[in-house]
């Protein structure tokens, strides 16, 4: 089962490096690691992750394939306009398409870890 967590770190060089290490710690023992896609800021994603994108996602979380119509339904949504929402998540990494072009969420578990810290402004 893939995992993904998603975090906020302003500092995108020590998310990479990060990533990195785990990445390392992987091949050195073999295992599963995880995945991790980083935004800059908390309103970063927001601005990618929206409400409704959300809860495309959660529909398709554990769902397996389904079709852009058929996601449409369940949503109760234009097929447009999950159209859009589901390429600007595949953009992510967050769901992919299979070779029909059904989408599906490729993990099974996706955490969120979201930290605040004073900003260090120079006067």
């Amino acid at each position: 089962m893939r995992t993904l967590t998603i975090t906020t770190n302003p500092n995108w060089k020590s998310a990479l490096r990060a990533a990195g290490q785990r990445a390392k710690a992987g091949l050195t023992s073999g295992e599963y690691q995880g995945e991790t896609l980083n935004f800059e800021t908390p309103g970063a994603f927001f601005s990618h992750l929206t409400e409704r994108r959300w809860l495309l996602l959660n529909e398709l979380l554990g769902s397996g394939t389904v079709g852009v119509r058929e996601l449409a339904r369940r949503l109760s949504r234009d097929v447009k306009r999950v159209h859009e929402d589901a390429a600007a998540l595949v953009e992510l990494g967050l769901i992919e398409k299979d070779e029909r072009g059904a989408l599906y969420c490729p993990f099974g578990n996706i955490h969120v870890d979201m930290v605040m810290t004073p900003s260090t402004k120079v006067a």
